[in-house]
């Protein structure tokens, strides 16, 4: 017969704490006495929390745990996880114990415990009045929640950052004393119920990141005249903000950010006169922002972005003289920044960006603000020369123009700095080397010209650089590229020869379109992304351009191209298929020297520069008139064939069939894809060398890419185990920098529309290209998005289902699926109809990952990973507005530096999607 240990626990507790009388019945009483005291102690054991601790009796100085004056444990606060003993412990982070022993338990804190199922007996708990389980992994079980609903004198309640689900219960009605709620991060639905109006002492009410849904009920909130912070953020409520809000007269924070909500901000607001935050982001918001936010002179913060309010700022927020952050972003903001925004001595942070604004900067708005984003409006003039000590200034995509002030040089906390996208001239000041702090420096599309002053070579903790598509023009400083990761000088005017790059970190390299010379150094191999075309005194075979003019700066234009389409319509139209044959070549033109090298070696472009016809019949005879052996895979609208040209190069070939030809729709794929690959240059976007139009087919001409497409080395076995976690990660960023530099740096920017796997093209290093433009759209900001529903089943984001504007969320949503899709190998479709539900939120990384190749163990693997997973399920949001931008993800890679602080083992889905894994190393 096995004794069980509790049983010596016991007897241990008797005599250690009761000692045995003479007197029988004495004894008696005291035993009776103690009893209780007895199994509380048994139950601390049994829990495993403090398997360090052998002093029985001393459980009172116990961490965490404290009593009353007759030795009964009171408060039970955060045991300390790190001593567990794992057998009880599991036992125990289940229901294993019984708290009901408890009886004079006032306050239970097991947040953080990894908790499995409510606790058990802690309904009987009534004298308690502080329950915090927040961050466990709390599920619908029968009765709980709800059986909380007994614990009548709580003050506190905190269950959020679990997977509890189904509507509020009623029965939480019963806790009329709730000073504190907190359902925050579960998965609660339904409506908000009426029985808040009973809890009339609530201050704080957080309903925030649940799936509730339904009007703001104004009779919810008639009583709750206590309350001071209601956060209700992060669900799918819709309707109109209730003016009845006006009368919470004591809110101090107001958060109705990410819903569904309509109409105007109601002018009550305004009477809310303690408001210290106001958040109303990422709505369907519209109006005016009305004239009374004047009236909140406690205001500190303001957030109204990712909305539909127009009009300009009311001069009446002047009077928030508290103001520290102000964020009126991506709105249809009109008029001028007022002048009086610089007299909010306060003001910290403003975000302007995505509205119509227009005017000049106000001469002292750099002074005081640290940080500053007035990108994408219609911003003209200079940079004020007046600059205080800013740590973010981003100016890009407006008409700002002239030399950028030496001044900016003097803001040494200066960590990001975008000027790109405008029309800036001059030189780049030398003032710049003293921004030792510069993490990103972006100028590229202006018109600056001189050289690259060798005094950046002092920022130290630059990653990325884009001076691209400037005038710039000498040599490139020796010690450049010592620290940064991503660094894009191309379409410039610089000479000399490249500096060595060997044992430095960069990854992500484009100096095309320059003048530079000499060899290529030794260490340019270690670098993930490079491009060096169109250098043509470098040595090697980088001499190869698309463009007339090498020093075009910003001036890049559509014209010629649709001059050329409409000549090309025109014949079409006039001839119908009488035999013309059209072959056009996108080649920028070189010396006479280069011309007469490129013809007497056969190279690719003197076939197009010199004579479409050899070019179409060297096309012919190399893929013995488009035979299906050469046939490599087929597309949306045409098949791709793989031809060796007389010169040994290799080329991909996109063939539009006769019968395609003929259809206006097929015709008009084949024209977009012209139109935007002649308009785009990056390293991850396949290259367009030319295209054919003739009366026996038509076909687009490509670089080839060995590998083929990401979706086929994912199915093949052997291939898929050839892709390490480095590889795809690489080819999820190299996707990601494409993406970015098609929604941000191209104007009007570019939603594919398709991005999959299959559109995913893989070099003999499986560096991954994006491809099949045939549905590609450029967005006029101007006009309508509207469009037909185009794009690959299990790709296309869910608001597509219900609309056809067509934004670039879009293709984040799709860049999501492709990013899943690499690291688990298959298709995610179940996994990400799933996500919404505990049972897949509790799945661990590791279990989803592609199993044909061993778990990552190096840390960057891990982190990279981790990363990955991270920014994926960003991307899945079901609303547009809650994913992150293209250009956000991509400066999350290259930000990326940060140590590894967690157990991969331990990471959960749940972890990642609400982002409690930090690993993006930006500030």
């Amino acid at each position: 017969m096995v004794i069980p240990t509790s049983f010596f626990i016991s007897v241990l507790l008797l005599f250690a704490i009761n000692p045995i009388t003479e007197a029988g019945t004495h004894r008696k009483v005291v035993v009776s006495k103690l009893s209780h005291l007895d199994e509380e102690a048994n139950a601390l054991i049994l829990s495993g929390w403090w398997s360090n601790q052998h002093n029985i009796s001393n459980r009172c100085s116990w961490p965490g745990i404290h009593c009353n004056n007759a030795g009964s444990i009171t408060e039970i606060t955060s045991p300390p996880r790190k001593n567990y003993d794992s057998s009880l412990a599991k036992q125990g982070r289940s229901t294993g114990i019984d708290f009901s022993v408890f009886l004079n338990l006032v306050h239970l804190d097991l947040s953080e415990m990894g908790l499995y199922g409510f606790p058990k007996g802690l309904s009987s708990l009534n004298k308690l009045k502080f329950l915090n389980l927040s961050h466990n992994k709390l599920k619908d079980e029968p009765g709980s929640p709800s059986s909380l609903a007994n614990l009548t004198q709580l003050l506190v309640l905190d269950i959020s950052y679990n997977f509890i689900g189904g509507q509020i219960p009623n029965e939480f009605s019963m806790l009329e004393r709730l000073v504190t709620l907190d359902l925050s991060s579960n998965l609660f639905s339904g409506t908000i119920p009426l029985i808040f109006s009973h809890m009339s002492n609530l201050i704080y009410m957080n309903l925030s990141s649940n799936q509730l849904t339904g009007d703001l009920t104004a009779t919810t909130y008639a009583n709750l005249t206590k309350l001071e912070n209601l956060d209700l953020s992060q669900n799918g409520f819709s309707g109109l903000i209730p003016q009845e809000i006006g009368n919470l007269t004591n809110l101090l924070t107001l958060d109705l950010s990410l819903n569904n909500l309509v109409g105007p901000i109601p002018h009550q607001i305004g009477y809310l006169n303690r408001l210290t935050s106001l958040h109303l982001n990422s709505n369907s918001i519209n109006g005016s922002i009305p004239s009374s936010l004047g009236l909140l002179t406690q205001l500190e913060v303001l957030t109204i972005k990712n909305n539909e309010v127009g009009g300009s700022i009311p001069s009446e927020l002047e009077n928030l003289v508290h103001l520290k952050v102000l964020d009126l972003s991506y709105n249809e903001i009109l008029g001028v920044i007022p002048k009086w925004i610089s007299n909010l001595t306060q003001l910290d942070d403003i975000r302007l960006s995505g509205n119509q604004i227009c005017g000049y900067i106000p001469s002292t708005i750099l002074v005081h603000i640290s940080h500053v984003d007035l990108s994408t409006n219609k911003l003209i003039g200079s940079i004020p020369f007046q600059i205080g000590n800013l740590s973010y200034l981003d100016v890009s995509y407006n008409n700002l123009a002239g030399p950028i002030p030496e001044q900016i040089g003097y803001s040494n906390r200066l960590t990001f700095l975008h000027l790109d996208s405008n029309c800036f001239t001059g030189s780049i000041p030398s003032s710049i080397g003293l921004l030792t702090e510069m993490i990103m420096l972006t100028m590229g599309h202006n018109k600056i010209n001189g050289s690259i002053p060798i005094e950046i070579d002092h920022l130290l903790h630059l990653g990325a650089l884009d001076l691209s598509t400037n005038r710039l023009s000498g040599v490139i400083p020796s010690g450049l590229f010592v620290h940064l990761t991503f660094v894009d000088l191309s379409t410039n005017n610089l000479s000399g020869s490249i500096p060595s790059l060997i044992g430095k970190s960069v990854n992500h390299l484009d100096l095309s379109y320059n003048n530079l010379s000499g060899n290529i150094p030794e260490g340019i191999d270690s670098v993930q992304f490079y491009n060096l075309e169109c250098n043509p005194f470098l040595n090697g075979d980088y001499h190869n351009c698309q463009s007339e003019n090498l020093n075009n700066g910003h001036d890049k234009s559509l014209s010629t191209l649709g001059l050329v389409l409409i000549i090309v319509a025109s014949i079409l139209v006039s001839f119908g298929s009488i035999g013309i044959g059209i072959c056009v070549l996108f080649a920028r033109h070189r010396s006479r020297r280069l011309k007469s090298k490129a013809a007497k070696h056969g190279d690719l472009f003197s076939i197009w520069e010199y004579d479409g016809k050899i070019a179409f019949e060297d096309i012919v005879e190399a893929t013995e008139d488009f035979d299906i052996r050469y046939c490599i895979g087929t597309g949306a609208y045409g098949s791709v064939y793989k031809a060796e040209l007389p010169s040994g190069k290799t080329i991909a070939l996109k063939k539009l069939h006769k019968t395609e030809s003929e259809n206006p729709s097929f015709y008009k794929s084949f024209c977009k894809e012209v139109e935007v690959l002649t308009e785009i240059r990056h390293r991850n976007i396949i290259r367009l060398y030319g295209y054919c139009l003739h009366n026996r087919c038509m076909f687009l001409v490509y670089e080839y890419l060995e590998r083929g497409s990401l979706f086929c080395n994912l199915a093949n076995e052997i291939e898929a185990q050839e892709l390490n976690w480095s590889k795809r990660v690489n080819i999820i960023k190299g996707t990601s920098y494409a993406l970015a530099y098609m929604h941000h740096h191209c104007t009007p920017p570019i939603v594919h529309r398709d991005i999959t796997t299959s559109n995913i093209l893989l070099n003999s290093e499986l560096d991954a290209c994006v491809s099949d433009f045939g549905t590609a759209r450029l967005l006029d900001t101007d006009s309508s998005n509207l469009t037909i529903l185009v794009g690959t089943y299990g790709y296309v984001a869910p608001e597509l289902a219900y609309t056809i504007n067509v934004t670039t969320k879009c293709d984040v949503y799709s860049f999501g699926v492709v990013a899943l899709e690499t690291m688990m190998g298959h298709h995610p479709g179940e996994f990400i109809s799933r996500l919404s539900k505990p049972s897949t939120q509790n799945l661990m990384v590791k279990d989803v990952l592609d199993s044909r190749i061993p778990l990552p163990i190096l840390e960057k693997d891990l982190q990279d990973v981790v990363l990955v997973m991270t920014l994926a399920l960003a991307c899945l949001s079901s609303d547009p507005k809650s994913r992150p931008s293209m250009e956000d993800v991509a400066n999350d890679f290259l930000a990326s530096n940060s140590p590894i602080h967690f157990s991969f083992s331990d990471v959960s889905i749940y972890q990642l999607m609400n982002q409690e894994i930090y690993v993006i190393g930006k500030n």
